[in-house]
């Protein structure tokens, strides 16, 4: 298909993606939805196909959402690192086994965190290679987008209830405090965002806060274990955009980029604001009803 995508829906969808896989109602969901809903039948057409030049675009889209995410949590990454050169100083004394220990009381905090969110990103990096073309070929469609941002907002809806029954005075872990097996299991939620209408952020929130977290560490902990699986799924296909894929539609990749890494900094700032006080019960009503509306709309 030849390649034809304006600068002004390079802009939307840019935004759309830099907001929507922050907020917990899926980035690749609505970046199917949208363009079926404004009429853009050029995207729609392309979105199911094994080569496509619109999922050649939303490779920039991606990586641009990840550096916002990387700028704004530049201070905790440079933290982690430094936490990982004081383990591995730590070595010395205790042996290479302390840097795998996570049940190992002397091991650096800042490390501990670091070696969980790698842990975290395991399952998912597995199971992106080997889904994600299948299930984007099956599943990347309005209808089914649309069924499965439903479902989303019944997982946030059933999570949130699952968190209040611990009660208001329950004890909460901290995000360095958790489990390797607890990091696994927040991290395998991410292997349901490959199916369009999932959201990362959501599935990973709601894992989070049944393993025993808060919304905040919730939310901090979705946002940064996100962050090196975006930018190394982005990374891992940019080749694909230098390609013949991309001709026609680098310039407008770098423009969505521009805008989705902007608007990825702004929601991830609105949103750890938001989850010191506040749910996920607004997102899960979204969800729903804009899913019913959509299933409706495309059926």
């Amino acid at each position: 298909m030849l390649a034809s995508l304006s600068y002004l829906q390079a802009i939307v969808m840019g935004l759309v993606q830099g907001v929507t896989e922050l907020f917990p109602v899926s980035s690749l969901g609505h970046g199917i939805l949208l363009p079926g809903l404004l009429g853009w039948h050029n995207l729609v057409s392309s979105q199911s196909q094994a080569q496509s030049f619109f999922l050649v675009f939303l490779v920039g889209l991606h990586v641009g959402t990840a550096l916002g995410l990387v700028v704004f949590y530049r201070a905790t990454w440079i933290k982690l690192f430094r936490g990982l050169l004081r383990q591995l100083g730590a070595t010395r004394r205790e042996g290479v086994s302390s840097l795998w220990q996570l049940s190992n009381a002397s091991m650096d905090r800042d490390y501990r965190l670091l070696l969980l969110l790698a842990l975290g990103s395991i399952p998912v990096g597995i199971a992106g290679v080997l889904l994600e073309k299948p299930l984007r070929e099956l599943f990347a469609k309005p209808l089914a987008a649309a069924i499965f941002l439903t479902f989303n907002g019944v997982i946030l809806l059933v999570g949130e209830r699952m968190r209040s029954s611990r009660g208001r005075h329950a004890r909460y872990e901290k995000m360095d405090t958790l489990s390797g097996r607890s990091a696994f299991a927040i991290g395998s939620a991410e292997i349901f965002a490959l199916l369009a209408g999932i959201s990362r952020s959501g599935v990973t929130m709601v894992a989070g806060l049944t393993r025993g977290l808060d919304h905040e560490g919730a939310a901090n902990f979705s946002f940064l274990l996100a962050t090196p699986v975006i930018l190394l799924a982005g990374l891992y296909k940019l080749p694909s955009l230098m390609g013949p894929l991309g001709q026609g539609v680098r310039t407008q990749a770098l423009v969505g980029a521009l805008f989705a890494g902007v608007a990825a900094y702004v929601a991830v700032r609105f949103l750890t604001r938001w989850f010191t006080t506040k749910t996920l019960n607004p997102f899960g009503v979204y969800c729903i009803v804009v899913g019913i509306a959509c299933v409706v709309r495309f059926a």
